[in-house]
Parts: C-alpha cells; sequence; structure tokens
C-alpha cells in the first residue's frame, strides 16, 4: 500500500453502537483492503464498529472527534479531540 489516506470525522452512536461511517468517496476505498476483519461497506461507506474496550481506551464517545488512517498497511483510530 503505496498511498496513506488519513480521514476525520465523528463517531456517531448508532443502534447502541459506536461507528465510524466513512464515506468510500472520500478515501474510505482506500482504507478497505487494511481494515478487514473490523469494518464492512455498507452502501456508500466504510462501517467500522468500536468496541467498548477501544473506545474507553481511546476515550471515545458520541460526537468525538477522531483520525482514521493506514499508515505502515495498518488500519489505525486515533483521537483528534484536544482534551483526550
Amino acid at each position: 500500500m503505496s498511498d496513506v489516506v488519513s480521514i476525520g470525522g465523528p463517531v456517531e452512536e448508532i443502534d447502541g453502537e459506536l461507528q465510524l461511517r466513512i464515506p468510500l468517496d472520500a478515501g474510505g476505498r482506500q482504507l478497505i483492503e487494511c481494515s478487514r476483519g473490523i469494518a464492512n461497506v455498507q452502501g456508500d461507506f466504510l462501517v467500522v464498529v468500536i468496541p467498548p474496550w477501544l473506545a474507553e481506551k481511546l476515550g471515545l464517545f458520541p460526537g468525538s472527534s477522531v483520525v482514521v488512517h493506514n499508515r505502515d498497511g495498518k488500519f489505525s483510530i486515533q483521537s483528534n479531540d484536544p482534551l483526550a
């Protein structure tokens, strides 16, 4: 994977789960390969469900701002909130 993609956005609560919904047209297509097993394509979005243990570790909650990227060929989520 030669192109590093970084995308920022909010964490959403949908059906009681924390999720990232990454538009495929905004770079989500480039994240599909490195997110196998933790994400799936739903319509025009790459959807990542954030497990409770990870949300707690990263200090994430509905409305948190995060950045995802594929640096080193791995899918990574980082808080983008200044107080996290």
